[in-house]
């Protein structure tokens, strides 16, 4: 179980304190899938990069399953784990697709298990494994490739910040089934897209800093829709 308790977040702007989240309290439960919507600059990114220890909350505390994690590095959040997908995948000079699941994974991979993950997010071992996380891999296939890392990694948290962005279509409409295959675990993903909120066991709307309100995507939607969330009606609906 993941607990933030009376999170706040504020940054100084043009000499003034500027609230970013005020008060959060939030509880993730064991093999549960959340995602965390809300109108642009709400302070939902921030909210994850909180709990993966990127940013530091100005108050508050952070536990996982009863162990505090104020005082922990991002490596020691990691180490107890805790696994964090970014809007735009992190490219990793030096090492192929086959190192970067072996070290996800915490050991060295036979093929078959590789051609596992691989195929899972639509691409074929044969044509990835040695190849080189560098330019020469688009976006959409660094995409596909970190979310191989995710389902490799068997993380107690898996945090995925707006994993739709910039992806192809396949992607897209494979991201419900690969989270799905996430289980005995806690999913926690920032998105706008209707097809994403409708998988939720929980979807938590969040507007100026502060929880709007909790519940099933069918709760929540006509609150997103007062507040024009105009993503939900993307163009991968």
């Amino acid at each position: 179980m993941l607990k933030l308790e009376n999170i706040s977040y504020i940054v100084e702007e043009d000499g003034l304190n500027k609230t970013i989240l005020d008060n959060v309290s939030l509880t993730f439960e064991d093999g549960k899938t959340y995602v965390i919507t809300g109108p642009n600059g709400s302070g939902k990114s921030t909210l994850v990069k909180l709990i993966m220890g990127i940013e530091t909350p100005t108050s508050g505390n952070i536990t996982l399953n009863g162990v505090s994690l104020d005082n922990l590095e991002i490596n020691q959040r990691a180490n107890l784990g805790i696994s964090y997908a970014f809007q735009q995948p992190v490219k990793f000079k030096g090492l192929k697709v086959r190192d970067l699941l072996d070290w996800a994974s915490g050991k060295k991979n036979d093929f078959a298990t590789l051609c596992h993950y691989l195929s899972m997010v639509g691409l074929c071992a044969r044509d990835y494994i040695d190849r080189a996380l560098d330019d020469k891999l688009s976006g959409g296939e660094l995409k596909r490739i970190e979310l191989a890392m995710a389902l490799c990694r068997n993380a107690k948290v898996n945090i995925f910040d707006e994993p739709e962005a910039g992806i192809d279509l396949w992607s897209f409409e494979n991201l419900t089934n690969i989270f799905k295959n996430l289980k005995n675990c806690i999913n926690i993903i920032v998105s706008h897209q209707k097809k994403i909120l409708q998988i939720a066991d929980e979807v938590i709307l969040i507007k100026q800093g502060k929880v709007e309100k909790t519940g099933k995507y069918k709760q929540i939607a006509p609150l997103i829709e007062s507040n024009q969330c105009n993503k939900l009606r993307g163009e991968h609906e």
